[in-house]
């Protein structure tokens, strides 16, 4: 933002002031209560920065700085104007789609499956059992009797 070298402190008298309201709520507009975007909080400072043996003038350090932080605001504001009803649009459709998918099938394909698996596991461990299992014991015992001897020479 701002470095405060450039910021001046005005004073206001409290009777020209707007009175406080001691009822009304305090304004809270979070639009992102859980924190999810924080990592985008990009300033200024981030983006651009001078080393100690180069500087510009100050007026255009503090332009550029203006500038940024307006363009950044207004090229967000924009874009969001034209791409947030659409993009909210496919994502409610989205959503609800896949709560219904959800709800309607997933679940109880889900619930029939667990109320059938019991008696198809006792079905697959029998089959298992009578044509896997005595496969696997013979060329378990066959492979049995073979011994490998590794040398250095």
């Amino acid at each position: 933002m701002i470095a405060d070298d450039y910021l001046m402190e005005c004073k206001v008298d409290p009777g020209t002031f707007p009175p406080q309201q001691d009822n009304a709520p305090p304004k809270s507009d979070l639009r992102d209560p859980r924190g999810i975007n924080s990592h985008l909080k990009v300033d200024f400072s981030d983006v651009l920065a001078e080393p100690a043996s180069f500087h510009s003038f100050d007026k255009v350090w503090t332009w550029s700085d203006i500038l940024f932080e307006s363009s950044k605001l207004w090229c967000y504001r924009i874009i969001s104007l034209i791409c947030a009803i659409p993009v909210s649009l496919f994502t409610g459709f989205l959503f609800a789609f896949l709560g219904c998918l959800h709800i309607w099938c997933v679940m109880p394909c889900s619930q029939f499956c667990n109320l059938c698996m019991p008696p198809i596991r006792t079905l697959w461990t029998s089959i298992l059992d009578i044509l896997l299992a005595p496969l696997c014991s013979s060329i378990g015992r066959c492979c049995g009797s073979i011994y490998l001897i590794i040398s250095r020479e």
